[in-house]
């Protein structure tokens, strides 16, 4: 028995439909991978801030290393996670790191020092080989008003981040809009109380 043959036009047709659906089949494979990307970088973001929280939670006002250290401490903390192995962030890409006063619903007082990315342009931590590549920005709480007494302050760290489309999706998508998106993450977490 033999098999008919699909005549010219056919074959013309299923290879038209073909290049018709292999941009979106593309444009779908390509949005899978840059979401994950993006998913990988919230989550380093995500760690980051929960240092410098844990951070700030433990030195509080400073009293065991000085209050000079304490904010500097805690940027030490998140850069370290952000440039750790494994890690995709770009700390160029990081907007502000702010270490602020938490209030009892977890969001940011009026109470913030925003640091900024300066390359090797911060304070050297003791110990320390360079330069943080975070610098103070401004400041608007006291590192010598903070406490762990009852009732505890919350203290809150908050990073604001620009992240690029890795992907060939990135011309797709900046014919229409940026092709970058800011990601905000914050952890807040309460003082330890003070040592006896």
């Amino acid at each position: 028995m033999r098999r008919a043959r699909p005549r010219r036009s056919e074959r013309g047709q299923s290879f038209a439909e073909f290049t018709l659906i292999l941009p979106v089949i593309l444009a779908m494979v390509l949005g899978m991978i840059e979401l994950g990307f993006a998913i990988n970088n919230s989550t380093a973001i995500g760690t980051a801030t929960r240092q410098g929280a844990r951070v700030g939670s433990e030195l509080v006002n400073g009293a065991k290393i000085g209050s000079a250290l304490v904010d500097p401490e805690i940027i030490g903390a998140v850069e370290g996670a952000l440039i750790s192995p494994g890690s995709p962030i770009d700390p160029s890409q990081v907007t502000s790191i702010q270490i602020f006063l938490a209030n009892t619903d977890g969001s940011m007082s009026a109470k913030v020092n925003t640091w900024i990315y300066s390359e090797n342009g911060g304070p050297t931590l003791p110990g320390a080989s360079g330069p943080l590549d975070f610098k103070v920005s401004s400041t608007n709480w006291d590192v010598t008003t903070r406490s762990g007494a009852d009732p505890a302050q919350s203290i809150g760290v908050r990073i604001t981040y620009t992240y690029n489309f890795i992907t060939p999706l990135r011309a797709f998508v900046s014919l229409f809009t940026a092709s970058q998106i800011t990601m905000i993450d914050q952890t807040v977490m309460a003082m330890e109380p003070p040592t006896t």
